[in-house]
């Protein structure tokens, strides 16, 4: 029998964990839309009602909560409902971001931030940004990166913006159920990043009232009709959470102090990175070969965040960090989960000395 897969990209989506699965297929008996008034729906209603409150609690937040289809939705209804007056943004922001800030940039104000070799905000751009923004921006920012793990200062972009009558928005899909929650206006949080079902994740408010209503479901800020298993998928994963943050750190220690003494780059060495994710640069390898040599090794990782990973552009990400194409190219990200064992490790590391090897020689 051949070997089982390693797997070893938890970034783009960590595998369902089995209390999220029971709970989903336990509630696939709660079937009824939970905005019908009789008994079936009522049922249903109380059963997504708990998992909210169950998300909260996991969370630790006492704000409102509007599950949405996940990230990305919850990102687009933070930016485009917010009743703010243009976006504020640093260049290593996540895909779903950069493409709403594109497409509203004939009508909509967006400044944009700069980030150090590391990929850490600038916060005087930041602070110039703020003087400069008008009335009441929204600033973006991610509390952990998705390519290279770095953990920005929440904490100090929350205090340049409530000098002014800023909101902030902290994209938390990465660091959700790994960190403390960052006290922001508005947090975005993912199932799927945590070991809950994909298709679901929510935006968290402190003041509802900062967002236009725009639906019929969600307390009127959204449209369609409630995911019941999905949120009590949710609400099992997080409280199912595993304390593996310091083997997580443990092992990337391995891993990187193999990869240096391979000849290897690692991203963003100078600045804090959430132990689960990693990116490295192989010198004389492109990503993409890299990834078919590890893949038909029985390995999966990636080359960026998995939105765009397929596309063969540069890395936005490391371009805003300095890095050229050509090296930006040769970088791979690793990522673990809660199932990621000091064995996947080591075969990595050995797939990885022996591609080192063959360039070299």
């Amino acid at each position: 029998m051949a070997d089982p897969r390693i797997y070893l990209d938890h970034a783009a989506t960590t595998p369902v964990l089995p209390e999220a699965r029971a709970a989903m297929a336990a509630a696939m008996e709660i079937w009824a839309n939970p905005s019908s008034p009789h008994a079936e729906g009522r049922a249903a209603r109380a059963a997504l009602e708990d998992a909210r409150a169950r998300i909260a609690a996991s969370l630790g937040w006492t704000g409102e909560i509007i599950l949405t289809s996940g990230a990305s939705e919850a990102i687009a209804l933070a930016m485009q409902a917010s009743r703010t007056d243009g976006w504020i943004l640093s260049p290593t922001e996540h895909d779903a971001v950069q493409r709403i800030a594109e497409r509203a940039s004939d009508t909509k104000s967006v400044l944009r931030l700069a980030v150090d070799l590391d990929g850490r905000l600038v916060l005087a751009s930041l602070q110039r940004a703020l003087d400069t923004s008008g009335l009441r921006p929204l600033v973006i920012v991610q509390s952990v990166n998705s390519e290279t793990g770095v953990i920005q200062d929440i904490d100090a972009v929350l205090a340049l913006a409530r000098e002014t009558r800023a909101l902030v928005l902290c994209d938390c899909s990465q660091s959700a159920g790994k960190l403390p929650l960052p006290d922001a206006d508005m947090i975005v949080v993912s199932a799927h990043k945590l070991g809950g079902p994909p298709g679901i994740g929510a935006l968290l408010l402190r003041d509802p009232g900062v967002l236009n209503p725009s639906g019929g479901q969600e307390k009127g800020y959204r449209s369609g009709t409630e995911n019941v298993p999905a949120a009590l998928g949710f609400a099992a994963a997080l409280e199912a959470s595993r304390n593996w943050i310091e083997r997580a750190a443990d092992l990337r220690h391995q891993l990187e102090s193999a990869i240096r003494g391979a000849g290897g780059e690692i991203v963003a060495h100078g600045a804090p990175r959430l132990p689960t994710i990693g990116s490295y640069r192989m010198p004389g390898v492109q990503a993409n070969a890299q990834l078919i040599q590890f893949d038909l090794a029985g390995v999966s990782v990636s080359a960026g965040s998995a939105c765009s990973s397929g596309t063969l552009k540069t890395s936005a990400v490391l371009t805003a960090m300095g890095w050229d194409e050509k090296a930006a190219g040769e970088v791979v990200r690793v990522s673990f989960g809660p199932s990621t064992t000091r064995a996947h490790v080591y075969r990595f590391i050995e797939l990885w000395r022996a591609m080192a090897e063959r360039v070299r020689s």
